[in-house]
């Protein structure tokens, strides 16, 4: 399976992209925005695309033509302001949404934020972003596309432990960034995560064992 990772450069998508690379069956292909960040990818051995979340959507086909799977883990950082947030978390979302359709990609992955879906539960420091997570997801879900939501809660520079908790509704918790990227992994070769959306912690469950038993 081709998944190509975009936000390849964040610290997700390097973890995902690692282990995709050493998974057998899967190759991924890191979209990236700079040319250093491509031969940083190149150097170790992955496939890399230069695109622009804020290209056109025409342009963003091409780099993903040839794709069986797209993983959406980027976001416009904490130092930008609220107008890169629409139009990278949930503009550029949209726009590999419709690249994907319009290159007969279906399946397609996104990094959301903790209860996104629920209003009540945003963080007001941050408010734009969780809206703008909030809109990406719902039109992903309204999509033809075989989606998978995954809303990870604080997230931890830690080494994995590989047990997590899925569910519709957590309370507020946090996961390593690892684990996220194992989630997301998992989640590429379980059929019980298509057309589903979970929060995402640590837990005491294998990351196999707890999306076998996600429900709607």
């Amino acid at each position: 399976m081709k998944v190509v990772v975009v936000g390849a450069n964040g610290q997700i998508g390097q973890h995902l992209v690692a282990l995709l690379q050493k998974e057998d069956g899967f190759e991924p292909y890191a979209m990236v925005r700079k040319e250093e960040q491509e031969r940083f990818f190149e150097e170790k051995g992955v496939k890399a695309v230069l695109a622009n979340l804020e290209d056109r959507v025409e342009k963003l086909e091409e780099a993903v033509q040839g794709m069986d799977a797209i993983v959406f883990s980027a976001g416009s950082g904490g130092s930008t302001g609220a107008d890169k947030t629409l139009l990278i978390d949930l503009d550029g979302a949209v726009k590999m949404m419709e690249a994907a359709e319009n290159t007969g990609i279906d399946r397609f992955i996104m990094v959301s934020a903790h209860q996104a879906h629920n209003r009540e539960n945003w963080s007001e420091a941050i408010k734009p972003y969780y809206v703008a997570k909030h809109y990406a997801d719902r039109m992903l879900e309204q999509s033809n596309l075989i989606y998978t939501i995954i809303r990870p809660g604080n997230l931890l520079n830690e080494v994995g432990t590989g047990k997590i908790q899925t569910a519709k509704n957590l309370e507020s918790g946090s996961i390593p960034r690892e684990d996220v990227a194992s989630t997301i992994l998992a989640a590429l070769k379980e059929e019980n995560t298509h057309k589903k959306a979970f929060d995402l912690i640590s837990g005491n469950a294998s990351i196999k064992e707890s999306l076998e038993k996600l429900t709607d």
